[in-house]
């Protein structure tokens, strides 16, 4: 009796996992300091390796302050007590045999607000408006603003001049991005309505042409700004940025009254821009902060485009003083100009706007009352000065 064959056994072949996607990424977040967060995403399968990133580096856990899980094809990791070291961009990489797919998404943590902020512009424009200098020979404060070319020197004008009015005070010479030059080529008196104020608006720095003799050079020269500040330079002056202004000049005031001289000196730089000014920028503006505070006059930065820098204060410009990225660069503006934190103000000028916008008024009004009662007190010291010597 024959047998019958035996069929060799064979094991099932392994099914290829399906390459990963992602069927819902992680969502952008916002925490406030202290609180706990959570991103998920959701994945076509549950047969990869999860890895997690922040800002472009592996992700180092914590115990008891990160927790990563995964649930079938659900993904998430839980940030506990957030600190202003948690804000970043976090990414989830998955990676199988088939291939791999990732997402990101950006936590943002609100701190604890660390400087308090108006939220009512009427009693500081009222203030503003009804404020009496103490000195009956100075008709007006003046204010400088210098700094480079783009950061908004004309626009913080424009700004104030549109909170004043009550309505949007619009002016197309104002630098720009694209081309990169600046628009004010005179030393421009600019009044505020009917109060006590005035601006002073100058050419914008740019950094020395040394690399190139036959070039001209540009912006205007900081002997000039220090002119001015000795009130020295007349209104409507244009700017020789080759030839500062001299004492053989015929427009130049040789003995210049305390209604002539600069009573403030506001530095503006833009926040987005804060790491890429150039180093002959920054010592052009030690040069004349200097200058200034060899002649007692007070300085303050007006840091302008902080919605170009965080997202968070893009949203809701109340929270400016709960922002980490603010915060920074405040920081860094302080370390690289030498400016007190106090004496630095960020803000917002209006640009894409048409309507009026009361957090944006108060955050500039704010700053520019400070610049205000800065200027008195000068006044006063000078004047009391002058009293004792007489």
């Amino acid at each position: 009796m024959g047998s019958t064959p035996s069929t060799p056994s064979t094991s099932p072949t392994p099914s290829t996992p399906p390459k990963p996607e992602c069927v819902s990424v992680l969502a952008d977040k916002q925490v406030k300091e202290g609180q706990g967060v959570t991103l998920q995403c959701e994945a076509n399968t549950g047969e990869v390796t999860a890895k997690w990133e922040k800002n472009g580096h592996r992700l180092e856990c914590v115990e008891g302050k990160h927790t990563r899980s995964q649930s079938g094809t659900a993904f998430s990791l839980t940030i506990k007590n957030t600190a202003k070291e948690d804000e970043g961009n976090y990414t989830i990489n998955l990676q199988n045999d088939s291939g791999s797919a990732s997402c990101s998404a950006m936590v943002i943590v609100e701190l604890n607000e660390w400087r308090t902020a108006q939220r009512t512009q009427d009693p500081m424009i009222k203030t503003l408006k009804n404020f009496d200098i103490s000195n009956s020979e100075v008709r007006e404060l003046r204010f400088l603003l210098h700094g480079p070319v783009g950061a908004g020197k004309s626009s913080t004008i424009n700004t104030i001049k549109t909170i004043f009015d009550g309505h949007q005070f619009i002016n197309c010479l104002a630098a720009s991005d694209l081309s990169g030059e600046s628009f004010t080529t005179k030393y421009q008196r600019l009044s505020v309505g009917s109060s006590p104020f005035a601006f002073y608006d100058v050419m914008g720095l740019e950094k020395d042409q040394k690399q190139d003799k036959r070039k001209q050079p540009k912006g205007v020269h900081s002997d000039d700004i220090i002119n001015a500040l000795k009130g020295h330079i007349p209104n409507d002056y244009e700017f020789i940025p080759e030839q500062p202004m001299s004492e053989d000049n015929v427009n130049y005031i040789s003995d210049p009254t305390l209604n002539d001289k600069i009573h403030c000196l506001v530095s503006v730089i833009a926040a987005d821009k804060v790491t890429l000014m150039e180093d002959d920028v920054i010592q052009k503006m030690k040069t004349i902060r200097a200058g200034a505070s060899k002649l007692g006059i007070p300085q303050l930065v007006f840091m302008t485009r902080v919605d170009k820098v965080c997202k968070m204060t893009q949203n809701d410009l109340t929270k400016i003083y709960q922002s980490k990225k603010i915060k920074e660069k405040m920081e860094e503006c302080s370390i690289r100009l030498g400016v007190p934190m106090n004496c630095i103000f960020p803000l917002k000028n209006y640009h894409e706007e048409t309507n009026m916008n009361e957090k944006l008024n108060c955050l500039m009004l704010e700053a520019f009352t400070q610049a205000v009662h800065s200027a008195h007190e000068y006044v006063k010291n000078v004047s009391h000065k002058k009293k004792n010597v007489e």
